[in-house]
């Protein structure tokens, strides 16, 4: 025991201690604060147990002293494992952040490549991982095993020499013919790890699984996605075990409460099963530019119920799942963001087309996001009525420039046009008045006929 408080005191009091060390930094910082009770009683309690073996009570000091050193060896081991836990998801998180920086750097090198007089633009690449919030979640989520781990040792350690710990696992609540508080406090453990792990699971996916799979971003949202669901399946089927629901049991509860749902909820259970096809077979992706009737924007989020659109003026267009099963849609970016950009202009009856043509292929070419395979193509679409009109088609590799693009062409057509003394004509009529009998006597000051037998 003396021997043991010395080695106590030297893991815990001495200022070098890389013990004391770890115990202070890799346990979220809650021990330094109550350092000042933990360190003394770590020192005394051997010391206390000496003098209980010396006054005749060798066997119980035996038993308290093996305890404590399993005890020991179990916090160690946690805050080991803690730290050497969180020194992993640093090495991840720090190679995460340089090949964004790197991807970054690739992205502002190709746009100065392709436009050298535009400014640098300070739009990062699109399936950008937020590692602030993902630092954050795993953090949660490992603290959270570490705690559980810890609590679930020290009362296997404590539990024969401690007989209160025991109790709750026998006293049968009150009201209940075969539920004990044990089992009621295994079910609320299992739902809390269940909740926090549905949660912050994904977030550990995203660090340490997920960036060495050749998976974009909506391939990933999808995976974390159906994780939830197993795990809040799996987290479920276990919590209700504890306390002694199984499915032999219940099943037959289950299947008319599957019957009642499935007629009284059956749109909810269809946007279920629809949220799930959508995961599985992706007809629509996190960050794909959908159009479903007359509404147009970015899919942000797919879940159980109802998939989120975010329109151009950031407004969330919220979408049943089944609808977007059922019903006709537009992805724009399902298989290729490649997309194509018309131009419609009318010139003068008269004018040289071919050099009109020119023009506007002068025009397509001398934008930076302008694809040269396939090639801008211009032709004489018509004959209008009071222009021929001419159609100038180009392929842009993505979406983020189309509406700059645009402006950019009718802009340059407008000034090309206006400088080779092209007109682009508005549209105008004619009118022509037929003048004959009654009105031409009455333009010419004179009653006609009609009027004239209308007096008499």
């Amino acid at each position: 025991m003396l021997l043991l408080a010395v080695v106590m005191e030297r893991l815990l009091l001495a200022k070098g201690s890389p013990f004391r060390q770890l115990a202070l930094h890799s346990a979220g910082g809650w021990l330094a604060p109550l350092q000042a009770v933990w360190r003394p009683i770590a020192v005394v309690l051997p010391l206390s147990l000496a003098v209980l073996a010396g006054v005749g009570y060798y066997y119980t000091a035996q038993q308290a002293a093996v305890r404590i050193l399993q005890t020991v060896a179990l916090l160690t081991l946690v805050l080991v494992l803690g730290g050497l836990t969180r020194r992993w998801l640093l090495v991840n998180r720090r190679r995460l952040a340089r090949e964004q920086a790197k991807q970054r750097r690739a992205q502002l090198a190709a746009a100065a490549e392709a436009d050298p007089a535009a400014p640098p633009s300070p739009e990062l690449a699109e399936d950008v991982i937020d590692l602030a919030a993902l630092s954050e979640k795993t953090e949660k989520l490992v603290r959270m095993f570490l705690s559980i781990t810890a609590a679930v040792g020290l009362a296997l350690i404590w539990s024969e020499i401690l007989p209160a710990l025991a109790y709750p696992a026998e006293k049968v609540l009150p009201g209940a013919a075969a539920l004990t508080w044990g089992q009621l406090a295994a079910f609320l453990i299992v739902l809390a790890v269940t909740y926090v792990s549905v949660r912050d699971v994904p977030a550990l996916l995203e660090l340490v699984v997920l960036p060495y799979l050749p998976l974009d971003g909506g391939a990933r949202y999808a995976f974390t996605t159906l994780c939830r669901y197993v795990l809040g399946g799996i987290g479920l089927v276990v919590a209700f075990n504890r306390i002694g629901l199984e499915w032999k049991n219940i099943q037959w509860l289950v299947a008319a409460m599957s019957v009642g749902l499935g007629f009284g909820l059956q749109e909810i259970f269809a946007n279920f099963v629809s949220g799930v096809i959508l995961l599985f077979e992706r007809p629509i992706r996190v960050g794909d530019i959908v159009t479903l009737g007359d509404k147009s924007g970015v899919v942000n989020r797919i879940r159980m119920r109802a998939t989120t659109i975010v329109d151009w003026d950031r407004k969330e267009y919220i979408v049943p799942n089944k609808d977007l099963v059922t019903d006709r849609l537009l992805n724009w970016t399902l298989s290729d963001n490649m997309n194509r950009v018309v131009v419609n202009v009318g010139v003068a009856y008269g004018s040289d087309t071919d050099l009109a043509c020119d023009l506007l292929l002068e025009a397509a070419r001398e934008q930076p996001h302008v694809l040269a395979d396939p090639p801008p193509v211009a032709y004489l679409k018509g004959f209008g009525d009071n222009a021929l009109m001419l159609e100038l088609s180009c392929f842009l590799p993505n979406l983020d420039n189309r509406t700059t693009t645009i402006h950019q062409l009718h802009t340059v057509v407008t000034r090309k046009f206006r400088n080779a003394g092209l007109e682009i004509p508005y549209p105008h009529r004619d009118m022509r008045v037929k003048l004959d009998g009654p009105v031409v006597e009455l333009l010419a000051g004179t009653k006609p006929k009609v009027i004239a037998k209308a007096a008499g």
